[in-house]
């Protein structure tokens, strides 16, 4: 999978694998090829430190993940709309091409940086820290995260923030815990997007969505709501000023949250052979 995706090696971290890279070589000299692992390995590190800049700013860190089309970015727009005079709030998009996105964002007056990833179908903690080198995190309370679309790798890297949010829209299957655990298990929250279309398309079910997301032994709360039709924002609304007072609450006492990160999906992406490093200058 990893080889054909693109997202061995992402433009975060080839600087790592090209030229005199810290991974660039064995310990025998020789070009190293599966490098994966470390990969991995340097994506936690720089995890870290991007989480102790978010919590030295007093900002809290969201990941949105989810598949194509979900409603990541219209949730976003919901949430600016309803909370902007509220909470100072930032955005990374993360896309494989176009500013699209960041251009709905900053329409709505907030500050937000697009990561065009290329071939790569995630984000990563270096391309979140470049892009951080254009945010004002003083300025900031929340920072959304809206990874790629895809319902497979964004659940496996650690990007530095403290909480996982996937969307489940109601145009897919119901199904969709039970075949994308890593995803699933990961979440802290799962939103049901779309829910105005429950009564039109008729074959999703929530119940069924929320029984299949406890099979995995997940107690995330599950939430269904409509950000064009503004239908149940509230429940979100009420979730994000609970998690700002909990990060709040956190720092006073010294203390930091990781995402849980799922070890299969790791194990997964390690399994991957890396292609060969690109030869250096």
């Amino acid at each position: 999978m990893c080889d054909t995706c693109g997202c061995n090696i992402t433009p975060g971290n080839r600087h790592l694998i090209l030229g005199q890279g810290k991974l660039a070589r064995t310990e025998d000299g020789r070009s190293a090829v599966t490098v994966l692992s470390r990969l991995l390995s340097e994506n936690d590190v720089q995890a870290l430190h991007n989480r102790r800049h978010f919590d030295q700013h007093g900002v809290l860190a969201i990941n949105l993940m989810s598949a194509p089309g979900s409603g990541k970015t219209a949730l976003l727009e919901a949430t600016i709309d309803a909370l902007g005079d509220e909470f100072r709030i930032g955005v990374v998009e993360g896309d494989l091409e176009t500013e699209n996105d960041a251009e709905r964002i900053r329409a709505r007056g907030v500050p937000a940086v697009q990561i065009v990833t290329g071939t790569a179908c995630h984000l990563d903690a270096h391309m979140l820290h470049d892009a951080l080198h254009r945010i004002d995190l003083d300025s900031l309370d929340i920072l959304f995260i809206e990874n790629v679309g895809n319902l497979v790798c964004p659940a496996s890297f650690d990007l530095g923030h403290h909480r996982n949010v996937t969307l489940l829209s109601v145009t897919e299957g119901d199904d969709k815990p039970a075949k994308y655990p890593v995803m699933f298990r990961g979440t802290d929250l799962l939103v049901l997007s779309k829910s105005d279309l429950l009564e039109i398309l008729g074959d999703f079910d929530p119940a069924a969505a929320e029984r299949h997301l406890r099979a995995l032994a997940s107690r995330a709360p599950v939430m269904a709501l409509s950000a064009r039709k503004g239908i149940e924002l509230d429940a979100w609304l009420d979730w994000l000023r609970a998690e700002v007072r909990a990060q709040r609450e956190r720092l006073e006492r010294g203390d930091s949250l990781t995402p849980v990160m799922q070890p299969e999906g790791a194990r997964l992406h390690e399994t991957q052979p890396a292609p060969a490093p690109e030869p250096g200058p």
